[in-house]
């Protein structure tokens, strides 16, 4: 009797979901609910991920969007995605201990930005318009930075000297759309510098190549992850450019639609960096109940960067004896 291989299959791309800046982030904000007792206020979204917002908020922490919405003297926790000096500042005014829980790979990014505005550069932001990390990163140094977000940034862009211009970019955003930028500032600015190192982040770029892998083999994608997400939108329009036939993005399984069915034999499913694991168990079950419980992993590259936890929580999470490790039971 020979084995009959069923039609339907999930391929599942890894790496996927959380990112080491944001377990990190996540970790910092419920470590610090144990160890200061709630609330723990965090500006912005710790991630950008609504059921993590709201399991956090479940345990006691309260999201603002500015710190002078948060009483005097409390505990602030800066988001994943980073701040600028004046919200820095605004904090400090207000006598709020800090906790800076932005990715060190957004915060290699904000040094650049320092550095080059010291050494008189014109400095040419890629990134989205309004996106906090944009927000944080141009913060260093306004005067200097103009946000590259489209053809029409590019067109208006001026600089003093044409031999001290230099592009750096926001770390979430696609890879293969980030040089075409580059590629159309070069022809305005021939003398365009490129960045010390590459900004975008390597699990921006580990998601994206396996997505691209996977999207070229399947009739549907379905990407878990928040609308403000950038990095989940972005695997959501790779997928499509390599090849998928439908790709959709969704929070929870929940949202998955049975019209996208019609015709599919080959689901790719990935998530966002700011995803837990949890939510794609969820959609991995709704597909294998709609008989798709074939799952072949893709796997593209291995992931094994931890950050440690920010400076201060570590530092009173050591006086006080407690774990300061960067783990945590999920």
């Amino acid at each position: 009797m020979t084995d009959i291989k069923p039609e339907k299959r999930v391929l599942l791309a890894a790496p996927r979901g959380y990112c080491a800046g944001v377990d990190r982030a996540v970790i910092a904000v419920e470590k610090a609910l144990e160890h200061y007792g709630a609330p723990i206020y965090v500006r912005k979204q710790i991630v950008h991920n609504k059921h993590v917002v709201a399991s956090l908020e479940k345990r006691g922490a309260i999201f603002v969007d500015e710190v002078d919405e948060a009483p005097e003297g409390c505990i602030m926790v800066f988001s994943a995605h980073g701040v600028s000096p004046a919200v820095i500042e605004a904090a400090q005014q207000r006598n709020q201990q800090t906790i800076d829980a932005t990715c060190p790979l957004v915060t290699k990014v904000h040094r650049e930005v320092q550095r080059f505005a010291k050494e008189g550069y014109d400095i040419l932001l890629v990134g989205h318009e309004g996106h906090e990390e944009v927000e944080g990163t141009a913060g260093e140094a306004p005067d200097v930075v103009q946000l590259i977000d489209g053809d029409k940034d590019i067109q208006k862009a001026k600089v003093k000297d044409p031999s001290k211009v230099i592009w750096l970019s926001q770390t979430t955003l696609s890879v293969d759309e980030t040089m075409e930028t580059v590629v159309k500032l070069r022809e305005k600015f021939p003398t365009l510098q490129n960045p010390p190192s590459d900004d975008i982040c390597y699990a921006t770029q580990n998601r994206q190549v396996a997505i691209k892998k996977v999207g070229a083999e399947s009739d549907l994608v379905i990407v878990v992850g928040s609308a403000n997400s950038s990095n989940t939108v972005r695997l959501v329009e790779v997928a499509l450019d390599a090849g998928a036939k439908a790709a959709y993005r969704v929070d929870f399984a929940s949202e998955i639609q049975e019209e996208w069915f019609e015709g599919v034999a080959t689901v790719g499913v990935s998530s966002g960096a700011s995803v837990p694991e949890e939510l794609v168990s969820e959609v991995l079950d709704h597909l294998a109940a709609r008989g798709f419980g074939d799952v072949r992993t893709v796997t593209t590259a291995e992931e094994d960067i931890q950050f440690s936890l920010p400076k201060e929580l570590r530092k009173d999470l050591k006086t006080a004896g407690e774990d300061t490790s960067n783990k945590q039971k999920r």
